[in-house]
């Protein structure tokens, strides 16, 4: 089955390549397609967080993920489906993050914690509403959590830096 999806807006940020960490202090705008007018956006301003639906336009389809691996092809951790982990080599190539909102103006909305490069094409915009996250405990294995334990990290804490 093919589906037709648009693009319903593109994202502006400081990064241009994808990498693993460090998204923790990432600032990005979305801005809307010409197919939409700035009203699309009206009452967003009223929520604190938006969930994010865009497409990892960088992945080249050829390197889809359709079976198991070890996340981040590191050994250390084990081979698991690719539907258990949110590595940007997925089928649909479709990634999803929550984002805390700044601000809008005009066609753009302004947010934070956007794991996404400049030029990402945005899917949809969902606005977060507690009855539609989780209403029961949330359970990962140990491996999840080392991974991300610099997912968020603010730049600065690079050690590179």
């Amino acid at each position: 089955m093919q589906i037709h999806l648009e693009a319903i807006g593109i994202v502006r940020a400081s990064r241009t390549a994808a990498r693993d960490d460090h998204w923790g202090a990432s600032e990005s705008s979305i801005e809307l397609t010409g197919l939409f007018e700035a009203s699309a956006l009206a009452g967003l301003e009223e929520f604190s967080h938006v969930e994010v639906l865009f497409l990892f336009h960088g992945v080249d389809p050829e390197d889809v993920t359709r079976g198991r691996r070890h996340p981040r092809n590191n050994p250390a951790w084990p081979e698991v489906g690719i539907f258990a982990q949110r590595a940007r080599n997925r089928p649909n190539r479709i990634g999803s993050t929550i984002c805390p909102i700044q601000k809008i103006e005009g066609r753009s909305l302004w947010v934070k914690e956007l794991d996404a490069i400049d030029g990402t094409p945005v899917l949809d915009l969902k606005p977060v509403l507690a009855e539609f996250l989780p209403r029961s405990v949330l359970r990962q294995p140990a491996w999840s959590k080392e991974l991300m334990r610099d997912y968020w990290a603010p730049e600065s804490s690079r050690p590179d830096r």
